[in-house]
């Protein structure tokens, strides 16, 4: 057998080199090369073969390993002499490639030929990190089939092309007959051959090895070349190369820029490393390599070249480097667009190419995965990209750039909040839409984006989206229909500050903030003086700021907060201070907190709203509060206020609406918008007649108005759109302390002062008549008058009768109504038949009698109808 071996040898091809070439003819197996292992459980025999001499015992598994880094372009030869039955626990593997040197190991990965088993075959195996082995060639069973002497003689080729040959000689000679090819290109790396054996008690000394041989006869070749940086290229053969590299041996096409420097990876031997002189220009490159080497001394001949796209360096986004510039939410009626939800992303620098791996697409509050952009996505300079879901990929295709992308968000059409977060966890870029931003009642009903105007004022709401104008109905992929200059100009306003607890104070803008900058605790001082530790801005839309106290909160003591320089999103400043008044509230007692408003019968396209008022001296927080709606059963459908702080100080009002925009857009010029407190549900309100209840945290009951629309000023001819406001705060939740609201402010005032509130009246006596003239026709000056009456002790009855100047009967405006001790009643100008009363002079009659006492009294006031000129 060795004088084969020497003969083939002789015969083999001159330019090839062995990497591995063992006969064992030295006599031991632990130099030249050295095996490791069970090297006790081996020996060489007196043959000079490789001979297992383990444990007598079944079951038992033996190997040896080397180093060989051997993975294509070569070729592999063993002879071996199994002198035993083969079967499940008989067998012999031997590792052409394996990645740890530990071949018993189950994440151990490569190749082997396997000698035996249940088949008795010779077949090629590949081995992965999980899961059972699976072959590569599946050779003939029964080919191992002798009791006690199976020798072979097998080659195993591997082309530059990943095709697989086995080969075996049942003789031991050089005659292979072929087992069979295949391709696979699994694994391109090794770093160890080995041989494995396991067998039963009576084997142990039954298998035989020699005559190892591993041949590279052929050059590298180039793989592909990767930019990993602006002046870095990485370079992959498809096998181990020379350690020593030449930067001579590499140059770009054009020449330029030169290369710096060449070296080989220190842990994987297939990369090389490329330093350039100066930055990779953009576009398509090719990389020349002449006279590379690899491990074993085989020089590629003639030029070696591979192309790469340079799109840029990626870098990940920071904040707002990343836009959703359109949005689909409601996708039908289809106007030309596919039936899908879709985001726009766009990339608004002009040189920056964008990494989009691990961004994440989420809607806050949502519990489920987000979606993900996937590793390697990018984003060019000036591009566009459609997001969708991962289903609707093919719908878009034909716009350009589309990521599917798995858990897409559903978009709500009525309003939504979408957030782009880094793969760090930093918020990249927030929008909370509505479908008022269309701006057009017949486009928000579905089939056409919303489209940011101005990318250059990313940190706008609804004054820089609309509706496209695009006939298909949006611009996916493109430059949006509605593109204009729209800058932002206005400061960052200071709109209120709450305590969260006595230590936390926050802050409450008027628009996004720029996070590091309103992060300096130092902006802030407060009045009382206190020590402010830190300041956080609160994300994904940063409108928000927590400052953290030294010192805790005296319940119920004012303080003034002034911010220094808020700086919003775009760089505008505040100017040198705003400020705001909060307290650590106080607990709320039953009368603190009155309805002072409410919109239950709304006009086309509008929300219902309550307004409530704080007749209390103390702060207070609504948080916990119901609002209910009391039925005639007397149950009462409630919706909470507020699940988190908000605070109420004295004399302040909060309107309640699921839909504060649109409150604000029908009530344009009546509306104080820092004082809409949006809920996700309102009680329903009939529009002809309901009770609206308030409830604390506790839920006891804080007040109770029963209205009806049969309470509005009867000279109005639709009542739709029109409120009912209290007159008197700190008057009675009942009929007579409310009026219509005045159409000088357009028939609603939330979150401002009522139009037709009035003073408590404060002088003596029994009665007031307050005012003398009035002008009933809803203008809110004067549109009617309120007699006031304090009286003595409770337990009188009163009736009030209304006669003109020629002494004729106009209104019985009260008969017989218990009274208080203290009250008013109120009188609109209109008669008994609905009608306003002329012009002129009118006397109120007022009787007031005491069934206990059979006390009786009269009075007479005189008032004024008038008109304006």
């Amino acid at each position: 057998m060795k004088k084969l071996l020497l003969l083939l040898l002789l015969l083999g091809t001159l330019s090839a080199t062995a990497q591995l070439n063992d006969t064992f003819a030295d006599g031991n197996f632990t130099q030249n090369p050295a095996w490791t292992g069970d090297a006790a459980a081996f020996q060489v025999n007196a043959a000079l073969q490789l001979q297992t001499n383990g444990a007598a015992t079944t079951g038992t598994e033996l190997q040896l390993i080397t180093p060989c880094a051997a993975a294509t372009g070569t070729t592999w030869e063993f002879w071996a002499n199994l002198k035993l039955a083969t079967s499940s626990g008989n067998y012999a593997d031997v590792w052409l490639m394996a990645d740890q040197p530990d071949l018993k190991a189950s994440g151990t990965k490569g190749y082997f030929v396997r000698l035996g088993g249940t088949p008795d075959e010779v077949a090629l195996f590949r081995k992965d990190a999980t899961g059972s082995p699976v072959y590569v060639v599946n050779g003939q069973d029964a080919t191992l089939s002798s009791t006690n002497n199976n020798l072979v003689r097998v080659r195993v080729t591997r082309s530059v092309q990943n095709v697989w040959t086995l080969e075996r000689d049942l003789t031991g000679n050089a005659t292979y007959v072929s087992e069979g090819s295949a391709t696979d290109a699994t694994h391109q790396r090794s770093g160890y051959v080995g041989v494995y054996a396991t067998y039963s008690a009576a084997n142990n000394r039954a298998f035989y090895f020699d005559d190892f041989r591993v041949t590279d006869a052929t050059a590298p070749l180039l793989m592909q070349a990767v930019a990993t940086a602006p002046r870095q290229l990485t370079l992959t053969f498809n096998e181990a190369v020379a350690a020593t590299q030449s930067a001579a041996s590499y140059r770009l096409s054009t020449g330029n820029p030169a290369v710096t420097a060449a070296a080989r990876d220190a842990a994987d031997f297939t990369l090389v490393h490329l330093t350039l002189a100066a930055d990779l220009p953009l576009g398509s490159l090719t990389v020349e390599v002449r006279n590379v080497t690899d491990a074993f001394g085989n020089v590629a001949a003639g030029t070696l070249t591979a192309t790469l796209q340079n799109n840029g360096f990626a870098v990940p986004p920071g904040l707002n480097q990343l836009l959703i510039t359109e949005i689909m939410a409601d996708e039908t009626p289809v106007m030309g667009l596919p039936t899908s939800e879709f985001v726009e992303i766009h990339n608004p620098s002009a040189t920056a190419v964008i990494d989009l791996g691990g961004v994440r697409l989420l809607k806050p509050g949502n519990t489920g995965n987000p979606a993900v952009f996937p590793s390697g996505a990018v984003l060019l300079p000036g591009e566009y990209a459609v997001v969708c879901g991962s289903t609707r990929t093919a719908q878009f295709a034909a716009f350009g750039k589309v990521f599917g992308l798995t858990n897409f968000p559903s978009l709500s059409n009525a309003a939504d909040q979408l957030v782009l977060r880094g793969k760090d966890g930093r918020v990249l870029f927030e929008v909370s839409y509505a479908d008022t931003w269309y701006k057009d009642n017949r486009k928000k009903e579905g089939g056409w984006t919303l489209e940011m105007l101005d990318t250059a004022n990313p940190c706008a709401g609804i004054e820089n989206w609309t509706a496209s104008t695009d006939a298909s109905g949006g611009t996916p992929d493109r430059s949006n229909s509605v593109r204009a200059t729209n800058p932002d100009r206005t400061a960052p306003a200071l709109l209120r500050a709450l305590a969260l607890n006595a230590t936390t104070v926050r802050l409450y803008f008027g628009e996004k903030l720029d996070s590091v900058a309103v992060a300096n605790a130092a902006l802030y001082t407060l009045a009382p003086a206190a020590t402010i530790l830190r300041a956080v801005p609160v994300g994904p839309d940063f409108r928000l700021v927590d400052l953290t106290l030294a010192a805790p909160l005296v319940q119920n003591q004012p303080f003034t907060l002034t911010a220094q320089r808020a700086l919003d999103c775009v760089g505008n400043a505040s100017g040198p201070a705003t400020s705001a008044t909060f307290a650590l509230p106080a607990p709320v007692a039953v009368g603190d907190v009155v309805i002072n408003e409410i919109l239950f019968n709304p006009r086309m396209g509008g929300v219902d709203f309550v307004e409530i008022l704080n007749r209390s001296g103390k702060f207070l927080d609504v948080q916990g509060w119901q609002l209910g709606n009391e039925k005639p059963d007397s149950s009462v459908d409630t919706e909470p206020v507020s699940s988190g702080p908000v605070l109420l100080p004295p004399g302040g009002l909060l309107a309640l609406t699921t839909r504060p925009d649109i409150v604000q857009q029908q009530y344009p010029t009546s509306t104080e918008s820092a004082h809409l407190l949006q809920l996700p549900a309102l009680p329903t309100f009939p529009d002809d007649a309901g009770s609206v209840v308030l409830f604390d945290a506790q839920g006891r009951r804080l007040d109770r108005f029963v209205y009806s629309d049969k309470q509005h000023l009867k000279l109005l001819d639709n009542v739709e759109g029109v409120s009912l406001e209290r007159i008197r705060a700190t008057g009675p939740s009942e009929a007579g302390n409310f009026h219509s609201a005045a159409s000088s402010v357009g028939y609603a005032t939330p979150g401002r002062p009522n139009s037709q509130q009035q003073p408590d009246v404060t002088g003596t006596g029994v009665l007031m008549l307050e005012p003398e003239i009035f002008t009933p026709d809803d203008d809110g000056q004067q549109d009617f008058t309120t007699l006031d009456y304090q009286l003595d002790g409770p337990g009188y009855a009163g009736s009030v009768t209304i006669y003109d100047a020629q002494g004729r009967l106009a209104r019985r405006l009260v008969r017989n109504e218990t009274l208080a001790a203290k009250g008013f009643w109120q009188w609109d100008g209109l008669t008994d038949r609905g009608q306003k009363a002329s012009v002129g002079y009118y006397v109120l009659h007022i009787e007031l009698f005491r069934p206990s006492s059979g006390q009786k009294r009269e009075y007479r006031k005189t008032v004024v109808v008038g008109a304006r000129q």
